[in-house]
């Protein structure tokens, strides 16, 4: 029997291989049976995103949640994750359930679980339902017009209730009238109807319903965003522009000649306007892989900070614990104070656009006003498919050897909170790191310049291949 197991953030599988309708219904069987043990409410939030299946699939987990007495608020439409969040949350329900594979490839689909606070479920409560897949369930044979009569399925627009939302933060009338150009890309994705009908004269592009993507996986990286850049160089006036991942909940910006911003700067930017601009204050929480120029501007600010293993379920935690001002990881999961603890890429994305309008700035003058605090750097990052059998050879090799310089830079300083992180010679870093969502194994790399980081890259590489 297949075993299901939650990666850093849910469980996400090939559908139609161990992705299907019974293994779903295995975990959602588990989801119920903690779901009774957390509440005498029994109340849950259902939601999916754009991907092949998800009516099917959520409607999988509406049967087996009527079958144990579990009430579902289920948005028929597909939406984002951070608009089921926002919905847990609103409704004061036990949990919520997102069927999305987030950024994997086309043929992947998942199963994330959301608590009631807004944000990802810990992993102390994952594993207890991990711990309760059973082998086997049994479906019931029943109509969701049985289930709505009996109380147990009621249907709400989850996309209006965070349109709502995001109306009463920001003044998008002021944003509009600020005549800066807007570009969006939501690469097929669950955030592609928000963005266009709050800002229908942006360049909104990707925006219709795609299940395969084009055959490009839904992840806001430099690859997959070549289509992007182009249309930003064509239309000529772009002065911002962002995208957003499979489920909407990761973030990439390009400046106006379609030049990639990561998640690092983006997260400098908005400790930047939190803090220095609007004065708020806070913990800033970041997963392992995060560039240290955050903990830079952290020293710099006298805001406290702390680096946590990778997975936005850790980073979550801490601001249900905590005050945090901005929680975030290096794959562009984002999340603010002021909001639900979740990552939010149009959320960050409104917050900058926001900033920039108020000001009359452009993109490229916040960059250089964060530049000016930490100083600039590039990032990068390799993914190398390859065997078990290799990738535990290269993990057991940083585990066990001597390893004084990457590249041909000497090493300064070894971290292992979570994969291996080496810090270089004149503020470069490189990082080792098995992908808990992925058979890949992740190189990434901080240095001075997007040369020094393919050069840096290139050879760190090689040199862990030939282990």
């Amino acid at each position: 029997m297949y075993k299901i197991k939650f990666g850093t953030d849910g469980w996400r599988a090939i559908v139609a291989d161990d992705y299907t309708v019974e293994n779903v219904a295995r975990v959602a069987e588990a989801t119920a049976k903690w779901v009774k043990a957390q509440s005498n409410s029994s109340l849950i939030t259902l939601g999916y995103d754009c991907r092949f299946g998800g009516l099917l699939f959520s409607e999988t987990v509406i049967k087996i949640m009527y079958k144990h007495g579990v009430k579902v608020i289920f948005d028929s439409t597909y939406c984002s994750t951070p608009m089921l969040s926002l919905a847990t949350n609103a409704n004061n329900a036990v949990a919520g359930v997102m069927i999305t594979a987030s950024h994997n490839p086309p043929n992947y689909n998942g199963f994330k679980l959301k608590s009631g606070f807004g944000g990802p479920t810990p992993p102390s409560e994952i594993q207890k339902v991990e711990d309760l897949i059973e082998d086997q369930v049994i479906i019931p044979s029943v109509d969701m017009s049985l289930i709505e009569s009996d109380g147990m399925l009621v249907y709400q627009n989850f996309e209006t209730l965070y349109m709502d939302r995001l109306k009463a933060r920001f003044d998008i009338d002021a944003i509009r009238k600020s005549n800066i150009k807007v570009a969006y890309d939501a690469m097929f994705g669950a955030g592609q109807r928000v963005f266009p009908k709050l800002f229908p004269d942006a360049l909104n592009v990707n925006c219709e319903l795609n299940p395969s993507f084009k055959g490009i996986a839904p992840e806001p990286i430099p690859k997959n965003m070549q289509f992007f850049a182009s249309e930003i160089v064509k239309n000529g006036s772009v002065q911002f522009a962002f995208a957003t991942d499979g489920d909407a909940d990761r973030i990439a910006l390009m400046d106006s000649r379609g030049n990639y911003i990561d998640a690092h700067k983006i997260i400098l930017m908005l400790i930047y306007i939190s803090h220095k601009i609007n004065g708020m204050s806070g913990k800033v929480v970041v997963a392992f892989s995060v560039s240290p120029k955050v903990e830079k501007m952290c020293r710099i600010f006298g805001l406290p900070i702390e680096v946590t293993k990778i997975g936005f379920k850790y980073i979550a935690e801490k601001m249900q614990q905590e005050d945090v001002l901005v929680g975030g990881e290096e794959s562009g999961g984002i999340a603010v104070k002021g909001h639900i603890p979740e990552r939010d890429g149009i959320w960050d994305a409104m917050i900058i656009l926001d900033y920039l309008a108020k000001n009359n700035k452009t993109l490229e003058q916040l960059m250089h006003e964060v530049d000016e605090i930490v100083g600039g750097f590039a990032y990068g990052r390799n993914d190398l498919q390859l065997t078990e059998e290799k990738k535990q050879a290269i993990l057991n090799y940083c585990q066990t050897a001597t390893i004084d310089s990457l590249g041909g830079i000497a090493v300064e300083k070894i971290e292992t909170i979570d994969g291996f992180k080496y810090h270089l010679e004149g503020e470069r870093v490189l990082m080792i790191r098995a992908s808990g969502t992925e058979p890949v194994l992740r190189v990434y790399c901080q240095a001075e310049s997007d040369q020094m980081v393919a050069e840096l890259l290139q050879k760190v590489c090689a040199q862990l291949l030939n282990v």
